[in-house]
């Protein structure tokens, strides 16, 4: 009787870890986060989307109480990053801030590593910049204007340089050349940040740059502001730098991305759900607005369902743009 007491008692005490497991893994989104969460960032560090990055993992990390850890993965115009981000478990440790290259560098390189809109769970929105088109010193400093700029390149071989290959800056670089009637090779870069250093040592003659990692090069006129894309000017050089919609530039110039957090689309609901609401709080947060603002990033905080019909409605905007430009062909 005794020793069958004492197996009862030791099958019991065996089971009961089990089931514990198993209700933690019924209640995952409960316990969660308990270690480090990491952000996936597919550019280099100093870039736009790094900047942005490292702005919210500062506002979700105060709202876990977990350090929120940057892993720049740059490569492929973000889909090194992108891909390594849609195959990471899907357990909500692993996450990805992306930009619009998420749609537009799959659809330029007709490789499809992963799905830009199944694989992934579109956290949030956070805004949007205006790119403005940049010449650096290999172009005389008497050219102020886009207008003397075209003037002083007709004739001449001219170099931009982009951010990547398919993303919104190559597709404006390749538009302004056509549109202005200029003979342009594309330079691609792996970033935001040696694009910039390249243009600094005079290595092309211009580019289209964010706000966000130029706006100090270009408020001590290291590098010189033109012209803007997007619907409107930028704040901060609304005085002196028009759009190129105003200039007479096409419609097609007349584009806005976005920047955000995705996470793989396995993750369990109530995680998801976590993350949403901190990146909720985080975005539209008084000290985030006025961050933003700063650097000239257009606060546009949308939820899960808005971001994703955005996601798409990019993804059908960029295979049109493509196609039309021909952007597979251009190095």
């Amino acid at each position: 009787m005794y020793r069958r007491s004492f197996l009862g008692l030791v099958t019991q005490a065996l089971a009961i870890p089990a089931i514990a497991r198993a209700q933690g893994h019924g209640q995952v989104g409960l316990r969660y986060p308990d270690r480090p969460i990491r952000f996936i960032v597919p550019f280099p560090p100093g870039g736009g989307t790094d900047v942005w990055a490292r702005m919210v993992a500062e506002g979700m990390q105060a709202e876990f109480g977990q350090p929120v850890l940057i892993e720049n993965r740059a490569g492929a115009g973000g889909m090194v990053g992108a891909e390594v981000a849609s195959k990471a478990v899907p357990d909500g440790y692993t996450l990805l801030y992306n930009i619009t290259t998420h749609v537009q560098a799959p659809v330029t390189f007709r490789r499809f590593p992963y799905d830009p809109v199944r694989d992934f769970f579109p956290i949030g929105r956070l805004g949007t910049t205006a790119i403005t088109f940049c010449i650096g010193p290999t172009v005389p400093a008497s050219v102020t204007t886009l207008a003397e700029f075209v003037a002083w390149g007709r004739g001449r071989e001219l170099a931009f340089g982009n951010y990547g290959q398919g993303s919104t800056g190559h597709a404006y670089a390749l538009l302004l050349a056509q549109e202005a009637g200029l003979r342009v090779t594309q330079v691609a870069y792996r970033g935001e940040a040696p694009m910039l250093q390249d243009l600094l040592a005079g290595n092309f003659h211009g580019g289209f740059h964010s706000m966000t990692a130029s706006g100090e090069m270009i408020r001590t006129r290291r590098i010189r502001p033109l012209a803007t894309g997007g619907p409107d000017r930028v704040p901060s050089l609304a005085a002196e730098v028009p759009t190129l919609l105003e200039l007479g530039y096409s419609r097609r110039f007349d584009f806005t991305g976005f920047t955000g957090l995705f996470a793989p689309a396995r993750v369990p609901q109530p995680i998801l759900d976590q993350l949403s609401a901190a990146f909720r709080t985080v975005a539209t947060s008084t000290e985030m607005i006025r961050r933003l603002h700063a650097i000239d990033t257009v606060p546009g905080y949308e939820d899960p369902p808005a971001f994703r019909m955005s996601v798409e409605r990019t993804l059908r905007q960029w295979e049109e743009l493509a196609q039309s430009l021909d952007l597979y062909a251009t190095g």
